[in-house]
């Protein structure tokens, strides 16, 4: 049973409350808006050439939604196999499995990251 004091905070058992529940539920509601963006900015540029499109990749406010996109896809991909591995997989094994998906997530990340970067500044 919780104290008063541990229900107020919302702190279970392992002292770490809804931290992850918070930040997966943040990742979500800022990824409706920012794909929404990303979709309307594919379906608009149908049929345009490379160039155009780069162009438009290519604009600050544009990098920076796409780069706010990818790193909290990113983030709420790590959050979401993190869990989905503590809730089925048991041993020692899942220690490696959230050390493997973190890397993984953490590479799509960066690699997103650099891709943007490169297109936005041109090089």
């Amino acid at each position: 049973m919780a104290t008063p004091l541990a229900r107020v905070r919302g702190l279970g058992s392992a002292h770490r409350g809804t931290e992850t529940f918070w930040r997966q539920r943040l990742t979500a509601v800022a990824n409706v808006p920012l794909v929404l963006f990303l979709i309307l900015s594919i379906v608009t540029h149908i049929g345009a050439d490379y160039a155009e499109v780069r162009a438009y990749f290519a604009r600050p406010l544009v990098a920076l939604a796409m780069l706010a996109l990818m790193l909290s896809a990113a983030v709420h991909m790590r959050i979401g196999l993190k869990e989905i591995i503590e809730d089925y997989v048991h041993g020692g094994a899942k220690v490696i499995a959230i050390l493997l998906a973190t890397f993984f997530a953490a590479g799509v990340g960066l690699a997103c990251v650099l891709a943007i970067l490169k297109i936005s500044l041109g090089t």
